[in-house]
């Protein structure tokens, strides 16, 4: 009876915490996003401010994070720039397809400008405006509000190592510091596997668009490496543009099925394959878990979620490692390898 109350009621205070966290999900997500750069870049910020100024050290890590930032969001806007002018440039072939594919559906019996008519009228267009100014003005808050909580963040690290270090509960003490200190580790390791994943992904869409004759395979490389840091709805977009460039390229649909095709078999092998089994054996972390976090802090979170699931799992099972009555988790839930308190 005993067991069963405890889990029952560890069962209600997920749910509880879960509800909570979807609800407050815009004091929550940008909080944990700043842990995770922090965990980041500390390393850095404690080599500068061990031989200057705290504040100046302060200063050179973060203009140095918001460069890295700002640099990957150039590289992806100057590609899309590219080839947004050259289907800007293309605009007649897509209107001749379009119109020869209402030929063909209506001479089947399907009515496609009724439906355009319905759906996609100035009201459609004016609320998808709205939307996309709204989802805009909430990345830029959401990102300033992390920027401010990094800042603040690594001013206070020391300060609270050190008020961690005096806690009279010493086993408390020690899986907070032992549990920060591999979190801080496995963050590292997980952002240089997603770099290297993402490298492999825009050398591979390059290389396939090169191969096809595909136009600005470059273009397409940089793409598939920059978004590929978005799981998902990253590789999503990386597939979606190059098709659309390619019905313009090729005469036959055969062609471009092709090359949807052959994109995705490289997304999902790369993705939903090769990734989470080198970040499981890496980071000590089922592969299964990797994909389950990712969908479900993309579920509570949004966007913001799917860019911080992983960090946010690795995170807890790393803490559950550290403390006995909980390292069962870890076990069961992590790799082989699971890190344990006191490994480096």
């Amino acid at each position: 009876m005993g067991f069963g109350l405890k889990t029952t009621t560890g069962i209600i205070a997920a749910v509880l915490v879960t509800a909570a966290l979807a609800q407050a999900s815009k004091v929550f997500a940008p909080l944990a996003a700043a842990l995770f750069i922090i965990a980041i870049v500390w390393p850095i910020q404690k080599q500068l401010q061990s031989w200057m100024p705290k504040l100046a050290a302060l200063a050179i890590t973060i203009v140095a994070t918001v460069a890295i930032c700002l640099g990957f969001a150039s590289l992806a806007a100057w590609g899309f720039g590219r080839v947004g002018r050259s289907l800007v440039a293309d605009l007649p072939r897509y209107q001749a397809l379009y119109s020869a594919t209402v030929t063909w559906l209506d001479g089947h019996g399907i009515s496609v400008a009724g439906l355009w008519a319905e759906h996609f009228n100035v009201g459609w267009l004016l609320r998808a405006t709205q939307q996309v100014t709204t989802r805009v003005n909430t990345t830029l808050s959401f990102w300033v509000i992390a920027l401010v909580y990094v800042m603040l963040g690594l001013l206070e690290v020391e300060n609270i190592r050190q008020k961690i270090e005096r806690l009279d509960n010493r086993t408390a003490a020690r899986v907070l510091l032992d549990g920060s200190t591999a979190t801080a580790e496995k963050f590292r390791r997980y952002l240089l596997v997603r770099t290297k994943m993402s490298a492999v992904t825009g050398l591979l869409v390059g290389a396939f668009a090169w191969v096809t004759g595909l136009p600005f395979a470059f273009e397409w490389g940089v793409i598939a490496f920059v978004l590929n840091y978005i799981p998902f709805i990253g590789p999503f977009v990386a597939t979606l543009f190059p098709t659309l460039l390619a019905m313009t390229q090729f005469e036959s649909w055969p062609a471009v099925l092709g090359v949807f095709v052959c994109l995705n078999v490289i997304q999902f092998a790369v993705g939903s394959y090769i990734e989470p089994r080198v970040a499981g054996s890496t980071l000590s972390i089922s592969p299964v878990v990797v994909l389950f976090s990712i969908f479900f802090w993309t579920f509570l979170w949004g966007l913001f979620g799917t860019f911080i699931g992983v960090p946010i799992t690795l995170a807890i099972l790393t803490f559950c490692a550290a403390h006995p009555s909980s390292r069962w988790v870890a076990d069961l839930f992590g790799g082989p390898d699971q890190m344990k308190p006191g490994k480096p």
